[in-house]
């Protein structure tokens, strides 16, 4: 029988926008073209405005820089971070989609070896002190088939998670799983899924310390699972392979004050992460991790993280507990007003570890009011930014 010449639609084709943030030319997006491609793209130029980014052709996307931002933004624009990657958080925010796909230059689709061979040529590659080579294909799963990260993203958001009881067999919502013995009844609808948290082959997402003790390490390892972070659990949440429903959760995803001019960086994401994690408990949304993965391909320098982040370092040790005993009083209703009160916590409790959370707090203030005006109900469909030059 011959095979249909029928292309299938791309899976919530209009209702979803890609955000990279970039200081480069955007060749990788020719390794994502298959995926990519029916997608609207958001490019967030970080670093010298003046300088020129090449996107391929063929690609519908708006790209802004720092002046777009500034010009948008005007005064407001102060929280909306500067030679760092957290500046994808305005992508976010500009957008007028439903839902969001970030991710980072220097991921691909992966490797296009099979997975046994991978394994194999991953310990190999190590013993010889040699980096695997990254041949960038469609990667696949144990089973030989092509993975479509942005697809397995959305399944994970269109179907619900399960924070307030542990199912031992993971998502019970994925083919060929189901609610366990014991699992309540009562439970089995689950909760509206906010967050997708995707995975990553090759160079593993490690902080300064573990890079230098661990130059050499790569990750090989493909778990075909994904699971739902329990309420009240926190995680370091990792912004180079996440989406996320931006009508449930969208002005929590802010990426903090990073980079330029301020004391830290590398926690932008992990910031966002904490911060969504508490807002998610108290309004009974969803967190989950596990598929996709994508091929990681560039191991960053660990002496400039270390400059980045040694004070995050030792900050943690005070953020971690403060979202940990953090709540929301019941009148917190909506994302704004729960952020608008944590914003309140940070400079109460953070304030007194360094001025530079309060600082953090009032940026999380001003990107609430940037993010309302951007996105007034009567102005969604009409008020678009517009970026520094037509869509291609």
């Amino acid at each position: 029988m011959a095979e249909s010449s029928v292309k299938p639609v791309p899976l919530l084709k209009d209702e979803l926008d890609i955000v990279i943030p970039t200081i480069r030319n955007l060749d990788f997006l020719e390794m994502w073209r298959p995926f990519f491609q029916p997608y609207h793209l958001i490019i967030v130029q970080d670093g010298d405005p003046s300088k020129t980014i090449k996107v391929p052709e063929g690609f519908d996307y708006e790209l802004y820089n720092r002046n777009d931002i500034n010009r948008i933004l005007g005064p407001k624009a102060s929280c909306i971070s500067f030679k760092d990657s957290a500046c994808r958080c305005f992508g976010f925010m500009v957008s007028k989609k439903k839902y969001i796909f970030t991710i980072d230059d220097d991921c691909f689709v992966s490797s296009p070896f099979p997975l046994d061979l991978l394994l194999l040529l991953g310990s190999v590659c190590c013993l010889v002190k040699y980096e695997i080579p990254c041949l960038v294909e469609v990667a696949k799963d144990p089973s030989g088939k092509d993975i479509n990260a942005l697809e397995q993203h959305i399944k994970n958001l269109l179907s619900p998670s399960t924070p307030l009881f542990f199912n031992t067999l993971y998502d019970p919502y994925r083919e060929g799983a189901d609610f366990v013995r014991g699992y309540p009844f009562s439970l089995r609808e689950g909760v509206p899924t906010a967050i997708s948290h995707g995975l990553w082959l090759n160079i593993p997402d490690y902080d300064a310390p573990t890079q230098l003790v661990k130059p050499r390490e790569r990750n090989t390892r493909y778990v075909d699972a994904v699971m739902t972070v329990p309420k009240g659990a926190l995680f370091p949440m990792c912004g180079m392979n996440l989406a996320f429903d931006r009508e449930l959760i969208g002005p929590a995803m802010y990426f903090g004050l990073m980079g330029d001019g301020q004391p830290i960086g590398r926690y932008d994401d992990m910031w966002a992460g904490w911060c969504m994690k508490v807002i998610c408990d108290h309004l009974g949304l969803g967190v989950k991790t596990g598929l996709p993965y994508i091929w990681h391909s560039k191991a960053s320098n660990p002496f400039v993280n270390l400059k980045k982040e040694y004070k995050g370092i030792f900050w943690q040790e005070e953020i971690i507990p403060f979202f940990q005993s953090a709540t929301l009083p019941k009148e917190c209703t909506s994302v704004q007003q729960c952020y608008i009160e944590l914003s309140k916590q940070v400079k109460a409790s953070l304030g007194k570890v360094d001025d530079y959370f309060i600082k953090l707090a009032d940026a999380m203030l001003t990107w609430i009011e940037a993010w309302d005006e951007l996105n007034a109900p009567s102005e969604a469909n009409s008020a678009k930014p517009q970026p520094n030059g037509p869509a291609k």
